[in-house]
């Protein structure tokens, strides 16, 4: 699919102080009245320069099978940027980003690149605060023919979601407080009423839509509500909401008991909001039940403005040599289609969406796929092709 239609792009320098915008308008030789979104496109550094040029093309072409048109810019952000200018993130490149209808995002931060404080380059942290993105929504969905670490049968058809709180909770409050002293630190944990209930909203109608293709229909509050104050609040609003979704079942887990029950039993879960260092944790178990954190799919959800990306690092390792894996990229390009689908009432968007998902599957089914990362030879050329064949197939 990717080689059988022409791509003219437009370029647009704008030359600014410290940094530039190239914007890449995808325009296909063929003109279809068409569902129009606007994308912000930011590879970061280390592999996500590598990756998110063909995850972007395969998900624009599949979208365009569907008359969903992306018009694609190219948003320049990261430690590579912070090394070259002193601005990780120029506003203007941040005001751009934030007027697309979504942001599609690869890796940022380098080992070697810090702020003076020695604090990691991370503009992916300033979308996520300034926006407002409360719910950092993390599949885990294994995919067949890989190694994974559990042996039981059902381990291999894992389907469930993380809602992780992403603006609050322990990293409302990163840095050094008045509290601290020479011989002490403290950080607080944050609970608001407002973010809390909007991200148990999100949570309940994603169990309904969830319900509604075959799903379980439930949601478990994962906190620490009898050790924690700040957690036994979380839960109260938990009860409150859940008030509003009796087809939903409500659960709870403790969040030690929630790490138990994804090593001995993840295919209990569903969808299993939580506080963010919590879902910080926890949604890197899910990639490790899934094979690893390539595998991995990841999207933020705020009122006006959504961030999808994988979650893995920038892997400078491995930049430059073809190994690294896409599949995550790819597969929040997925989410990223079904969420401009849903929020902008585009079922042409959400059926790409489902087709690429889909597609991963049948890639990884048909044998012969084995990310490096899992031990096999499979980089990111022939996964991406793989996908873009089974694309193919199902159009």
């Amino acid at each position: 699919m990717l080689a059988s239609r022409k791509l003219i792009m437009q370029k647009q320098n704008k030359n600014k102080k410290f940094a530039k915008i190239f914007a890449f308008n995808f325009i296909y030789t063929e003109e279809h009245n068409m569902k129009e979104f606007k994308i912000a496109v930011m590879p970061g550094d280390g592999i996500g320069k590598e990756i998110t040029e063909p995850s972007v093309n395969l998900i624009t072409e599949t979208a365009k099978s569907f008359g969903v048109k992306l018009n694609n810019v190219l948003v320049d952000a990261g430690a590579e940027l912070y090394a070259r200018t002193g601005d990780a993130f120029p506003e203007e490149n941040f005001e751009e980003a934030k007027s697309a209808d979504a942001i599609y995002l690869c890796a940022m931060g380098l080992p070697t690149v810090r702020y003076p404080d020695g604090t990691e380059i991370g503009p992916q942290h300033t979308l996520r605060k300034r926006l407002k993105l409360y719910a950092g929504v993390r599949p885990c969905i294994t995919m067949p023919n890989l190694p994974l670490p559990l042996k039981d049968e059902r381990a291999n058809n894992l389907d469930f979601v993380i809602v992780r709180e992403s603006i609050e909770g322990i990293f409302a409050a990163p840095r050094k407080g008045q509290l601290d002293t020479e011989d002490v630190a403290y950080n607080a944990i944050k609970v608001s009423r407002e973010i809390s209930e909007k991200l148990f909203d999100y949570s309940f109608k994603l169990a309904q839509s969830r319900k509604a293709a075959g799903g379980m229909g439930k949601v478990t509050c994962i906190d620490k509500a009898n050790v924690l104050s700040s957690m036994f609040y979380f839960r109260k609003i938990f009860d409150e909401v859940k008030q509003k979704y009796p087809d939903i079942v409500a659960d709870y887990s403790y969040v030690d008991a929630a790490a138990l029950t994804m090593v001995r039993k993840p295919w209990s879960l569903d969808v299993c909001p939580t506080e963010n260092l919590m879902g910080d944790i926890l949604s890197d178990l899910a990639s490790a039940l899934m094979g690893g954190m390539g595998m991995s799919s990841s999207g933020e959800i705020g009122d006006n403005n959504a961030v999808f990306q994988p979650t893995h690092g920038t892997a400078p390792d491995i930049a430059g040599t073809g190994k690294a894996n896409p599949t995550g990229m790819i597969l929040s390009g997925g989410l990223m289609l079904e969420y401009l689908g849903t929020k902008f009432n585009s079922p042409e968007a959400v059926k790409a969406s489902n087709v690429i998902k889909q597609a991963v599957k049948n890639a990884y089914a048909a044998g012969g796929l084995l990310p490096y990362e899992l031990g096999g030879t499979s980089g990111w050329k022939e996964i991406t092709a793989a996908i873009d064949k089974e694309i193919e197939k199902l159009l």
